[in-house]
C-alpha cells in the first residue's frame, strides 16, 4: 500500500529524543520548562502543603512558579497569613528554598490580586483623576457659586486640589482664572464682555481598590503617574526583604486595569516642561469630545505625556528597585495609557496575555461554542507587542500569560491547549506562563481550591496523569526559540500619534479587550496580517527605539537586540518630524526604509505650523524617482522607497519572503552562530507531505520533533527540505553551516501496509478517580465508559480508565508499527508488554510502538483520562459544596453563578476503532 497518510511519530515521557547520537537540541534550563501563575488562596500555606505541591509540580515537567496572593477560601480564616507579614515571609523563603532544591524558580507579584496596589497606598499615592465642573457666567455679572468640589466621596478627602480653573466665550477665547480663586472658592473675576462658560478641573481620585485581594493586600491602587507614589509603595517591600530577594528571579506586575485614572497631582507642570506649553488656557479641548483639529492635538499631548509619565515614573522605577534586590522584573503592559512598546522594552521579561479561544482548521480539534468565549478571541499581532520590544532591546525572555478562559471550567483537554501554545510562540513568546494552579492544603478534598478564570493545571485535574506530555513538548520547544536571536528581517513603525490624535475620550488604554477599535481598523494591522500571511517576518518599533537605533551594514539595530534589513513606515496621517529626521538619518547611513505615503502631518500643538514646515522640508529632501511600480531615492548609503503596496517595495530591495507559507504552514525563525532554526506549524487541515523551501538550507538540515526529542537530517533539495506533517503537528528544523556526520537520517515514511484492527475484546477497569470507581467489564468492543448508564458510577466518574487486551502478531517485518486511535476522551498512557510507550495527549491521536512490541502474543494496556467535568457536575447534582469562597467565589465563562447539575455527561475512555499500522521508512 502506497503511503498516503503522514503519520505521527511517539510522544515519549522522556527530555530529548535519541541521545546515542550527537544531539541538536539546545541544552534544557528550568526557564524552558513551563511555569505556572500560582494563587495563594487567603495566603493560607503551609509548609506541608508547599512540599507537596511544588514537588508535584516539579515531578510533572514544571521549571518555576509565579505566586500571586488573592481572596481566601471560607472557613479556614484561622490559616490565612497578611501579606508580607514575618509568617508569609516565612513560607516565602521555604518556597524558594524548596524550589531551588528541584531546580524550579520562583517568581512573585508585588503586590495582591490585580492591579498593583494595597495599604500602603495613602490618599496621596492612590489612583488619580480629573474632576471637571463647568459654571455659567454673563458680562459684569459675579459668580454667585462657589468653585467648589461637589461630589459627596471626594469631599472627605485631604487632597482635593483645584489644579485648573479657565472661562472660555462664545468665540472659544480663553481666560486662565486659576489665580482669580478665592481660598473659600469664591472666584474674583466678572467679564467684561458676553457669555462665559468655566471649565474648573480639580486633581480627585478614583477611589478604586485592589480587584481580589489577599489579606494584607487591601486597599488603593497605586498613582502610576506620580513620581513619588511608585518609590512610597516598593518601601513596603524593602521593610519586608531588608537586604535580601528571598531567592526571587523576578518581581511581577499584573496588566494595567486602573479605571478612569486620568490625571495626576503635577500633570500640569509635567504637562509645560514635556511639550512646551501651558495646558490651562486649552482644558476645554481635553474634555470636550468635539470632533476638530484642536482637540485632537490637545489630547495627543495629553496622551503623550500620560504615556511618558507612567514610563519614567512607574516602570523605569520599578526596573531600577527590582535590580536593586538582584532580581528582575517582569511587567504587563497591556491596558496602560502609554506606548506599549516602550514600556514592554523597560522591563526585563516583558509579559503578554491570551484570553479566549482561537478557531483552528486542525482535523478533529474538539471547540463547542457553548464552552467557549466567542467575543475574545487570542490575536498574534497583539502578542507581538511584547515580543517585538523584546526582539529589538535585546531581551532573551518574553511571557505570556496563557490560555486563560480557554474553554468553560473543567472542559479542556491538552489536545486543545497545544495549538494555542504554539500560536503564542509563533508571536515570537518563548517562555510560557500557565493561568495557572491554585494553592491547595493538604487536607482539602477533591477538586481543592480553585481559581474563577483559569485553565486548571492543578494536581486534582482528572488530565494531570498526562500533563507531562504537553511540558515536555513545551519545554522542547522554548529550548528552540530561547536560543540565539530572533530572527526577523522587518521592522514595523507603529503610528501611535494616529490613535492618540483621536478626539474622543481623554485618557487612551491600549487593551487586549478592545483591539478591534484600537488595533484592526488601521494599515498598520492590515499590513501586519497580510505580510505575516505572505511569508515576511516583522517586529514593531517605537518613535524611542527609532530614535535609539543604528545603521551599520545595511542593517538596522539597537545595542545587543536583533537586527533587520528594513524598516516600513504604514500608511499614516502623523508623523513626528523629528521621528522623520531619525529614520533620514538611518537611511543616510546605510539603512532600507519603505514609506507606504508620505506623512500628512505632525502630532501635538506647540509650534504645529512650525513642526509641520519641518516635517515637509525633511520630506523633500528625498529624492525620488519613479522605477516601475514604487518611486525609489537613494539617500546616503541607503534606500528609501515610496509605494502603497509594501510588498512590492520589499520585492524591489530584495527582501525574500518565506515561501513556506504558500503551502499553509506557519512559522516563526530563530538564529543561531553557525545556522538558524525554523519552528513549523501546520494548522491547516490538510497534511503536507512535500519539499517545502527555505531561504536558509545551510550544509546540513536537521528535523527535530518537539513531541518526542526525536532528530535526524533531513532531504534536502534545491534549497528545500522534505517535510511529513499531519493537520495538527509541529517541527522544528534546524539548518547549520555545519556537517554533523553522527546524526543519523530523519525516518521518513515510505510506504504502510493494511492497518491490523484491533477489534478483539477488551478489559476495563479504573484505577484511580471518582467519586467512586466503576466496576469492571469486558467489551465486545472498544466504547467510552460513559456508554454503560446502567452503573450510574460511569455517569460521575473522572479519572483514569485502564483498556487492557492481548494481540497476536504474525510476523514482525516493518520497520516501525502505528498506534492509532479512533476517539480518544480526552488523553492516555500507552503500556506495551509491561513498558510505557509514551503519552497520546494531541491530535492526531497516534504514537508508535514498533520498539515494544514482539512477534507472538503483546499486552496492550491503554490508560485513560477524562475530564473533571463529570465529577463536578455530580457534585452540583448533590448539593456537595466545593465552591465556598470570598470575593467572586466562583463564576462560569460568561461571568454568571457557576452551576454545572444540568451539563451533558461528557464522553470519557476509547471509542472507535483502534488500529495498529505497519509502517515502512526510506533507505
Amino acid at each position: 500500500m502506497k503511503f498516503k497518510n503522514i503519520v505521527k511519530l511517539s510522544v515519549l515521557c522522556f527530555a530529548f529524543g535519541n541521545l546515542s547520537a550527537q544531539n541538536p537540541w539546545p541544552k534544557a534550563t528550568n526557564t524552558a520548562q513551563p511555569w505556572t501563575r500560582w494563587w495563594w488562596m487567603g495566603s493560607a500555606v503551609d509548609e506541608k502543603g508547599l512540599d507537596k505541591q511544588l514537588t508535584t509540580l516539579s515531578k510533572a515537567g514544571f521549571g518555576g512558579v509565579e505566586i500571586v496572593p488573592i481572596y481566601g477560601a471560607k472557613g479556614f480564616e484561622n490559616r490565612y497569613l497578611n501579606y508580607l507579614s514575618p509568617e508569609w515571609m516565612k513560607m516565602l523563603q521555604f518556597t524558594t528554598d524548596k524550589a531551588q532544591s528541584l531546580n524550579m524558580g520562583v517568581d512573585m507579584a508585588v503586590g495582591t490580586g490585580w492591579p498593583i496596589g494595597g495599604p500602603q497606598v495613602d490618599e496621596n499615592d492612590a489612583a488619580t483623576k480629573m474632576i471637571v465642573q463647568t459654571y455659567t457666567i454673563s458680562l459684569g455679572e459675579k459668580l454667585a457659586e462657589k468653585i467648589a468640589l461637589k461630589d459627596e466621596k471626594q469631599k472627605v478627602l485631604k487632597t482635593i486640589k483645584l489644579d485648573i480653573v479657565t472661562a472660555y466665550n462664545e468665540k472659544n477665547e480663553a481666560v486662565v482664572l486659576t489665580d482669580k480663586i478665592n481660598t473659600d472658592g469664591t472666584l474674583n473675576w466678572k467679564p467684561s464682555s458676553g457669555n462665559w462658560t468655566i471649565y474648573a478641573v480639580f486633581t480627585g481620585k478614583t477611589l478604586q481598590k485592589v480587584k481580589r485581594a489577599a489579606p494584607g493586600g487591601e486597599g488603593y491602587t497605586l498613582d502610576h503617574f506620580s513620581p513619588d507614589a511608585t518609590k512610597d509603595y516598593l518601601k513596603t517591600f524593602d521593610k519586608a526583604f531588608g537586604n535580601s530577594n528571598y531567592g526571587i528571579r523576578s518581581f511581577f506586575n499584573d496588566s494595567y486595569e486602573v479605571y478612569n485614572a486620568d490625571w495626576t497631582a503635577d500633570f500640569k507642570d509635567e504637562f509645560k516642561k514635556r511639550r512646551g506649553y501651558d495646558l490651562s488656557p486649552y482644558i476645554k479641548y481635553l474634555v470636550s469630545d468635539e470632533d476638530n483639529e484642536m482637540t485632537g492635538r490637545i489630547k495627543s499631548d495629553y496622551r503623550e505625556t500620560m504615556s511618558e509619565l507612567i514610563l519614567s515614573n512607574f516602570t523605569d522605577n520599578f526596573t531600577k528597585w527590582a535590580h536593586s534586590k538582584n532580581s528582575k522584573n517582569t511587567n504587563q503592559a497591556h491596558g496602560s495609557p502609554g506606548n506599549l512598546l516602550d514600556l514592554y522594552a523597560a522591563v526585563d521579561i516583558p509579559e503578554s496575555e491570551t484570553f479566549g479561544s482561537t478557531k483552528f482548521d486542525i482535523q478533529g480539534l474538539k471547540r463547542n461554542v457553548e464552552d467557549i468565549n466567542t467575543k475574545e478571541v487570542p490575536d498574534i499581532n497583539m502578542l507581538k507587542f511584547a515580543s517585538s520590544a523584546a526582539n529589538i532591546t535585546g531581551k532573551p525572555l518574553i511571557s505570556n500569560e496563557s490560555f486563560t478562559w480557554l474553554t468553560e471550567h473543567f472542559k479542556t483537554s491538552w489536545s486543545q491547549v497545544k495549538p494555542e501554545a504554539e500560536q503564542i510562540f509563533l508571536s515570537g513568546i518563548n517562555h510560557i506562563f500557565y493561568h495557572g494552579t491554585t494553592y491547595t492544603p493538604a487536607d482539602v478534598q477533591f477538586p481543592g481550591w480553585l481559581f474563577y478564570a483559569s485553565t486548571n493545571f492543578v494536581p486534582e485535574n482528572s488530565l494531570w496523569p498526562n500533563i507531562k506530555g504537553l511540558n515536555s513538548y513545551i519545554e522542547r520547544t522554548q529550548s528552540v526559540l530561547q536560543s540565539g536571536k530572533s530572527d526577523n528581517e522587518i521592522l514595523m513603525y507603529w503610528p501611535v500619534y494616529d490613535q492618540w490624535a483621536s478626539p474622543k475620550g481623554k485618557d487612551m488604554a491600549f487593551k487586549i479587550h478592545n483591539i478591534e477599535k484600537w488595533l484592526h481598523p488601521t494599515p498598520f494591522y492590515e499590513n501586519l496580517e497580510k505580510l505575516g500571511k505572505s511569508g515576511y517576518s516583522l517586529d514593531m518599533i517605537s518613535d524611542k527605539m527609532i530614535g535609539e537605533s543604528k545603521s551599520e551594514n545595511q542593517k538596522i539595530q539597537i545595542g545587543k537586540g536583533a537586527s533587520y534589513q528594513v524598516l516600513i513606515i504604514p500608511e499614516l496621517t502623523y508623523l513626528p518630524d523629528s521621528t522623520l529626521n531619525n529614520i533620514l538619518e538611518l537611511a543616510k547611513n546605510g539603512a532600507s526604509v519603505i514609506f507606504q505615503s508620505e506623512p500628512k502631518d505632525i502630532p501635538g500643538f506647540f509650534e504645529s505650523d512650525k513642526r509641520k514646515n519641518n516635517l515637509k522640508s525633511l520630506w523633500n529632501k528625498i529624492p525620488f524617482n519613479q522605477q516601475n511600480d514604487v518611486k525609489v531615492a537613494i539617500f546616503g548609503k541607503g534606500k528609501i522607497v515610496l509605494s502603497s503596496d509594501v510588498e512590492k517595495g520589499l520585492e524591489y530591495l530584495k527582501i525574500e519572503r518565506e515561501k513556506l507559507t504558500d503551502t499553509g504552514l506557519k512559522f516563526i525563525r530563530r538564529q543561531f552562530d553557525g545556522g538558524k532554526y525554523y519552528y513549523i506549524v501546520n494548522h491547516t487541515s490538510k497534511e503536507i507531505n512535500q519539499f517545502v523551501p527555505l531561504n536558509f538550507t545551510g550544509k546540513q538540515v536537521a528535523l527535530m520533533n518537539p513531541e518526542n526529542g526525536d532528530f535526524g537530517v533531513a532531504e534536502t533539495q534545491n534549497n528545500s527540505v522534505k517535510v511529513q506533517l499531519k493537520s495538527g503537528e509541529s517541527l522544528i528544523i534546524k539548518t547549520s553551516e555545519n556537517i554533523d556526520s553522527s546524526i543519523p537520517k530523519w525516518k521518513y515514511i515510505e510506504k504502510i501496509d493494511a492497518p491490523i484492527v484491533l477489534n478483539q475484546s477488551w478489559q476495563l477497569t479504573f484505577k484511580e478517580g471518582g467519586p467512586e470507581l466503576p466496576k469492571t467489564r469486558t467489551l465486545k468492543k472498544l466504547e467510552p465508559w460513559t456508554n454503560f448508564s446502567d452503573d450510574a458510577s460511569t455517569q460521575s466518574f473522572s479519572g483514569t480508565g485502564i483498556y487492557t487486551t492481548t494481540l497476536h502478531l504474525n510476523k514482525k517485518n516493518a520497520d516501525d508499527y502505528l498506534l492509532k486511535f479512533g476517539k480518544l476522551y480526552e488523553s492516555a498512557k500507552v503500556m506495551i508488554n509491561g513498558q510505557e510507550a509514551g503519552i497520546v495527549w494531541s491530535i492526531p491521536f497516534e504514537i508508535n510502538v514498533g520498539k515494544y512490541l514482539k512477534k507472538g502474543k503483546n499486552t496492550i494496556q491503554i490508560e485513560v483520562s477524562n475530564l473533571m467535568v463529570n465529577r463536578i457536575r455530580y457534585m452540583d447534582q448533590h448539593k456537595i459544596q466545593w465552591r465556598n469562597y470570598h470575593e467572586i467565589n466562583f463564576v462560569n465563562i460568561d461571568y454568571k453563578p457557576f452551576d454545572a447539575s444540568d451539563w451533558k455527561v461528557q464522553p470519557s475512555g476509547l471509542d472507535g476503532d483502534i488500529q495498529l499500522i505497519p509502517l515502512y521508512y526510506s533507505k
